[in-house]
């Protein structure tokens, strides 16, 4: 390759010329991520989506004990099978180790040749269609993580209001960190959002909404920090408030709790006694001991609230579009994989058919006996 042909994350613009490392191998490596980083970022890809696929690259690199011009497909396989991971999370490693390789084979960026000359070897794509996970899935998530049934989240809430009565009853120093976790659950319900979503609320993503002013300045929630496709920036979207209960909860909140954290200047929603906003960590940290108490399967998760509200606003008879929009789905089939419609819904629904059809007949249109 000319060196003249510097095009981003190519070897001719990465490594110094004229320079010899006393052990080229990890320099060499090095350089390699550091182009295809360079690479990486000239397509606007995000920082956190670089970062992950660098730290499976190396990952791999300290399981095989080789250098990247040195892996074998053997290697993937032997990977992927000591792993335990999930379907989705085996795709997404295999994914980020065939793009890596893809960028180092490719003869634009002069890192196939680089090798050849200083280590005598050449990497090749060891990631192919016989040793890696396909998409055959619509959702791949594990099959325990459902949706909670109406008695379950019930059950989940008033524990965690218990709690917040037990320790306030108590004068223990926990008691504003149990409110603020309670609320931020029925938020999460109430609003259906992901877990880092709710986490990454500040008290001005919520505005009044013109259609239902009644809900004060918590008529909407405007999410900032939305799930991100292909590495593109947060997505955005306005989630209009459904339930009445759940932003009584967070007014109450903050307007009593709040305050106590003497964090005024601090805009997040969720604060911390030390100041600052509440990590994930502790979000799951704090379900898996609510859900304990609530005697729960131990597989639920705090997302699996937000398949909750999917589904019992599609038992309530919400237009799925409605609900596909207020969850942020890009597709009407995601949504469905969120939705476990229960035995009195789906008997609801079966006798409104039936009433449609036979009402049809009666007046004289298509509908049959």
């Amino acid at each position: 390759m000319s060196r003249s042909r510097k095009v981003a994350g190519s070897a001719a613009l990465v490594l110094v010329d004229g320079a010899a490392p006393l052990r080229p191998e990890p320099a060499l490596f090095e350089a390699m991520l550091e182009g295809w980083a360079r690479q990486q970022h000239s397509r606007r890809l995000s920082g956190s989506l670089i970062g992950d696929r660098e730290r499976v690259v190396r990952r791999f690199a300290a399981f095989t004990g080789a250098w990247p011009w040195c892996w074998t497909p053997a290697q993937v396989e032997a990977w992927t099978a000591q792993g335990g991971w999930a379907h989705s999370t085996i795709r997404s490693y295999q994914g980020a180790l065939a793009v890596f390789l893809d960028f180092v084979c490719d003869a634009r960026y002069g890192w196939a040749a680089e090798c050849e000359h200083r280590v005598g070897a050449r990497p090749v794509q060891v990631c192919h269609e016989w040793n890696t996970a396909v998409h055959v899935a619509d959702y791949e998530g594990r099959a325990e993580r459902r949706p909670l049934t109406r008695a379950e989240l019930q059950v989940f809430f008033d524990v965690a209001d218990d709690r917040v009565e037990a320790a306030a009853l108590s004068r223990r120093k926990g008691w504003l960190a149990t409110f603020r976790d309670s609320t931020l659950f029925k938020v999460v319900y109430g609003w259906g959002l992901r877990r880092r979503e709710a986490v990454m609320l500040d008290v001005a993503d919520f505005t009044v909404n013109p259609a239902a002013p009644e809900l004060g300045t918590l008529g909407v929630c405007h999410v900032r920090f939305g799930k991100a496709m292909r590495g593109s920036p947060p997505k955005r979207r306005a989630v209009a408030t459904v339930m009445p209960w759940a932003a009584g909860a967070l007014e109450q909140y903050l307007a009593e709790v709040r305050p106590r954290y003497g964090c005024g200047q601090d805009p997040a929603v969720w604060l911390t006694e030390r100041g600052g906003r509440i990590s994930a960590r502790q979000v799951d940290d704090r379900f898996a001991q609510f859900r304990a108490v609530a005697d729960l399967l131990a597989e639920l998760s705090v997302h699996c609230l937000r398949h909750s509200y999917v589904s019992h606003l599609i038992e309530d008879g919400v237009d799925p579009l409605f609900v596909q929009q207020q969850v942020g789905h890009s597709w009407a089939s995601t949504t469905a994989t969120y939705t476990t419609v229960g035995a009195d819904a789906r008997n609801r629904m079966l006798r409104a058919a039936l009433s449609r059809a036979y009402d049809t007949g009666e007046d004289g249109g298509d509908g049959r006996r």
